[in-house]
């Protein structure tokens, strides 16, 4: 962001490279000269503030770009960039308010002096959209709701029967005894879950999901968490699990390479109707590039492990697919918290790897991931 601590406003005079062209930047660019003419307004300036370009160049600043705070207190005279103290170098980020137009701004500025304590040479201000700050604000906000939603039922579980065993422990048979006990236990095992999936998210957010690779057997480890959900009660016959020769050596984090297992096959169980077929097989890929964190990034080859996990039924609409892999997504009203993708995602693309989801044959959901193959950088 222009006018962060780490970033310089201007490019010196004479420096390599390339001039920059103020249109070419993102945010807002707004430029005042030693005597508070406005002398650049950028294109996002001018989609920001609703105002064109030639209509302020040449301006007083205060008069093109009028700021108010939100307690309706004008902005330019109230912080004084020109009069006010000579020691200052930069005026952090707030919301303010552009009146006439509805509009509401994050704006910061620089202070470029001739000298230090020295009379301005330049204002610098970028401008910024509040809007992304918004739907940051209201994940948040939607995160906090949804985890105090579902530790609200275990956790109230867990209190009354333990307050009910600790008040009248002789009055219970053994088996009442642990019947509660045994929910008392699945009720925190239910509250643990939910704290590893906000862990999960914070480091994937934070991008610092730790992945300790070793190698893994896919194949063995599709078996063993289909060996578990038949050990659960679910009928043998509805898993088709499909093992390709020839698979390649694989690196992965185990733990991490179980959670996403485990997920999509609960997924496909709980959602999903008829039989969930697994398939594992080598895989060479050419994989698009997505996301605002790769605008314009080539494709590339992922060439490793994939897993496929698909089941029958009605599946997931078409309109509906883009969204599965953000958070708080649900496929029905079955339950859960709508996390579990998200990590799922996070998960393989820290391996380096990448999922997606389609239509099955059968006309259910089809979840596809790889995993890159190969010998990891620290073994090399």
């Amino acid at each position: 962001m222009l006018g962060s601590e780490d970033r310089p406003c201007a490019v010196p005079a004479g420096a390599a490279g390339p001039a920059l062209d103020p249109d070419q930047l993102p945010d807002g660019l707004v430029i005042a000269d030693r005597d508070g003419l406005v002398v650049t307004f950028n294109r996002a300036a001018a989609r920001l503030t609703g105002v064109g370009a030639a209509a302020v160049l040449g301006r007083p600043l205060a008069e093109a770009l009028p700021l108010e705070d939100l307690d309706g207190r004008r902005w330019w005279p109230l912080t004084d960039p020109y009069g006010g103290l000579a020691i200052r170098t930069r005026q952090p980020e707030r919301n303010l308010l552009l009146p006439g137009r509805n509009r509401e701004l994050l704006v910061s500025a620089a202070y470029v002096r001739e000298h230090p304590r020295g009379p301005l040479r330049q204002l610098v201000v970028a401008l910024r959209g509040t809007d992304a700050r918004r739907r940051t604000e209201r994940a948040h906000a939607e995160l906090i709701a949804t985890v105090a939603h579902e530790l609200r039922s275990p956790l109230t579980s867990v209190k009354g029967f333990t307050a009910t065993l600790l008040n009248k422990w002789e009055r219970f048979t053994d088996g009442q005894k642990r019947v509660m006990l045994e929910t008392v236990n699945a009720d925190a095992d239910r509250v643990t879950r939910l704290i590893a999936e906000l862990l999960d998210i914070s480091r994937i957010d934070a991008g610092r999901l730790e992945v300790r690779k070793q190698v893994v057997d896919l194949a063995a480890a599709v078996r063993r968490h289909v060996a578990g959900k038949v050990a659960a009660g679910i009928p043998a016959e509805r898993f088709d699990i499909r093992l390709a020769e020839g698979l390649p050596q694989q690196w992965a984090d185990p733990d991490k390479v179980d959670q996403v297992l485990a997920n999509l096959l609960e997924n496909a169980v709980r959602h999903g109707e008829g039989t969930v077929t697994i398939e594992v097989a080598p895989a060479k890929e050419i994989v698009e590039a997505a996301g605002p964190e790769h605008p314009g990034a080539p494709p590339r080859v992922v060439e490793g492990t994939a897993v496929t996990v698909s089941d029958q039924g009605s599946g997931i609409p078409e309109e509906a697919m883009p969204r599965v892999f953000t958070r708080f997504w649900r496929g029905s009203k079955r339950g859960g918290t709508g996390l579990g993708l998200y990590i799922v995602k996070g998960i393989v693309e820290a391996h380096g790897g990448t999922i997606r989801i389609d239509r099955a044959p059968g006309g259910g959901a089809r979840f596809r991931f790889i995993l890159p193959a190969g010998v990891p950088d620290f073994m090399v």
